[in-house]
């Protein structure tokens, strides 16, 4: 079976969505990631866990849209080659695509997201999907699915973007894309209590949060490994319960 729904035919992809368990849009971003990781290191870890997780599947049949490389990071824009959606445009996009899907008799939509940023236009854009398109949505975001794994091994709940996690899964995934002359742990600003800040630069001086210098391509493998069967078993019950 071809996973992938871009590359089946129009007349082919009929059967394939009306049979699918779960259409799939793993969401990404195009923002910095500090001064050793590409601009694109969360649309391919997108790409990258998406595939390993679908093929994984023993029990669920999945059909995957092409991976949406732009997100909201709007508080990235500062950083140069930073390019962001305006929220009301992400969340605009997503309810677009669930419409496209059910005029194809698509059961549900299972957006996997891999950018923090995508997370509160994502939760807005499911709740109208199934009000008013009437579309089952899915939405994880994977790396809060697994968070707690995250946190035991780098001993730090101070983490989250280009660190010890994002680094380790670019080793794993493309090496070849990691300076990793420009590795270094940033000098963090002390954490607001209340405020939200408006931009990402006023707390960290190399736009990472976390250790990069902990990676470890091992852990990485492993954590895709338990975070993708964590999330196929909470797939597989939450259709057992479905009303």
């Amino acid at each position: 079976m071809n996973h992938k729904l871009g590359e089946i035919t129009s007349e082919e992809s009929r059967r394939a969505i009306e049979e699918a368990d779960f259409v799939v849009l793993a969401t990404g971003s195009m923002e910095q990631h500090s001064l050793h990781l590409p601009l694109l290191v969360d649309t391919i870890r997108a790409e990258e866990i998406t595939r390993r997780l679908v093929e994984s599947s023993k029990l669920l049949k999945f059909l995957v849209l092409p991976t949406l490389p732009y997100g909201y990071s709007e508080h990235h824009i500062h950083y140069p080659g930073t390019i962001t959606l305006k929220a009301d445009t992400y969340q605009k996009v997503l309810e677009d695509i669930a419409w496209s899907l059910k005029q194809h008799g698509a059961k549900r939509l299972l957006i996997i997201n891999y950018h923090g940023g995508n997370t509160e236009p994502i939760k807005l854009a499911a709740n109208k999907i199934q009000r008013e398109i009437q579309l089952k949505v899915y939405a994880v975001n994977w790396t809060q699915f697994g968070r707690d794994l995250i946190v035991e091994w780098a001993k730090s709940e101070d983490w989250g973007h280009a660190c010890e996690h994002e680094t380790s899964m670019m080793l794993l995934f493309r090496p070849d894309l990691v300076r990793k002359d420009k590795i270094r742990k940033p000098k963090m600003a002390p954490k607001l209590l209340i405020r939200q800040l408006a931009y990402w630069e006023e707390r960290s001086d190399t736009g990472a949060i976390g250790d990069p210098t902990k990676a470890s391509a091992d852990f990485a493998r492993e954590l895709v490994e338990k975070i993708n069967e964590k999330i196929l078993t909470a797939l597989e019950q939450d259709i057992r319960n479905e009303t």
